[in-house]
């Protein structure tokens, strides 16, 4: 059968060649007679001349390079080949380059335009275009902590996004155009094989973008639960629904609109203080840190073990139960994670 196939191919080939099947083969026909051309002329007088001077002979002078270590010193060796090969030669070779670099931008075009699809693993897929200064800020943030694998591939998938701005190019974000709830798109993007998405509000002050990223958070879930996957709402009300599509996480900033409203009212400069502890690119930042022991200890030994390292322990986190300001006589058990504050990431604790 695939000889079959191979066959009815390659007669169809012979049959209609394209406009760069046709060029090559003119190529090499020009280049074999440029060489046995050479060789018939110029051997009689040089017997030391071998097939690879001729072929060399004829690419230098194809390219128009002439090194001059071959050359034709009869006038038939001159004028019947070549001449024929500067005339014929050049014009075939740069037709041939220009359709190479022809080729290389429309990929590049392509690529720019969300056209192309892509096969990383393990990389971060951005989903949804809600403006440049939002997708610069998380990219940001990402990268400035350890924890972020800084060469891992990013692409963004937008359904109306023409075309990749320049910013993100000179970033090395790829870009995915089409429709992220359907799978199609999802394949281009690599979805299954990634590490983390990011499901960002379409429209960030409008509700009705919760609908679209719940039916983004489905055909994610569906191909691949693998995925950690942090979803962008806007109404506090769709946060029911985005778990029970499957997300790993939520993020409502109306929930935290009449918090950051009151401390600064009542605490004037709290939202500074809380801007340097939730940002990564400079001061302090709050770290969930993962302890590694054998048996409980106290959280006092650990909040000691914190300060020599450089961090304060400021509480406990077990399951999804969180606890602030801890007793030194609390227990913490291998699982539990420390919330500390420093300038980076500690990997672990362990005594």
């Amino acid at each position: 059968m695939i000889a079959l196939f191979s066959r009815a191919y390659f007669l169809r080939m012979l049959r209609n060649p394209s406009a760069n099947f046709r060029a090559i083969v003119l190529l090499s026909a020009i280049l074999l007679y440029g060489t046995t051309g050479f060789l018939y002329f110029e051997l009689p007088s040089n017997p030391d001349l071998s097939w690879s001077d001729g072929l060399w002979y004829s690419l230098v002078t194809m390219t128009t390079i002439g090194y001059g270590d071959f050359f034709p010193k009869t006038n038939a060796g001159r004028y019947l080949v070549g001449v024929p090969l500067m005339l014929f030669g050049i014009g075939l070779l740069g037709y041939l380059l220009s359709t190479v670099a022809a080729a290389l931008v429309a990929a590049k075009t392509r690529e720019i335009q969300g056209m192309s699809s892509f096969r990383f693993e393990e990389h971060l897929v951005i989903i949804n275009y809600s403006g440049l200064p939002k997708v610069e800020r998380v990219l940001d943030e990402l990268l400035n902590d350890s924890a972020f694998d800084k060469d891992a591939p990013v692409v963004l998938i937008d359904a109306d996004l023409t075309e990749l701005p320049p910013e993100l190019i000179a970033r090395r974000v790829h870009f995915v155009r089409g429709n992220p709830t359907r799978d199609e798109t999802l394949a281009r993007a690599g979805i299954d094989k990634a590490k983390h998405a990011v499901i960002l509000s379409k429209d960030p002050g409008n509700p009705e973008s919760d609908n679209l990223n719940v039916s983004i958070t489905l055909a994610i879930e569906a191909r691949s639960k693998s995925v950690n996957s942090v979803v962008e709402c806007v109404d506090a009300s769709a946060e029911e629904l985005l778990r029970k599509a499957g997300c790993d996480s939520i993020v409502c900033n109306s929930r935290f609109d009449a918090h950051f409203i009151s401390q600064e009212l009542l605490n004037p400069g709290m939202q500074d203080v809380i801007d340097e502890l939730t940002s990564t690119a400079r001061g302090q930042q709050l770290y969930f840190t993962p302890v590694a022991i054998q048996s409980p200890v106290r959280f006092g030994e650990l909040a000691k073990h914190c300060r020599e390292r450089g961090h304060l322990a400021m509480g406990i986190q077990r399951g999804k139960e969180i606890t602030l300001n801890a007793a030194e006589e609390a227990m913490i058990n291998n699982g539990d994670r420390v919330i500390t504050m420093g300038t980076s990431r500690l990997k672990s604790l362990s005594l």
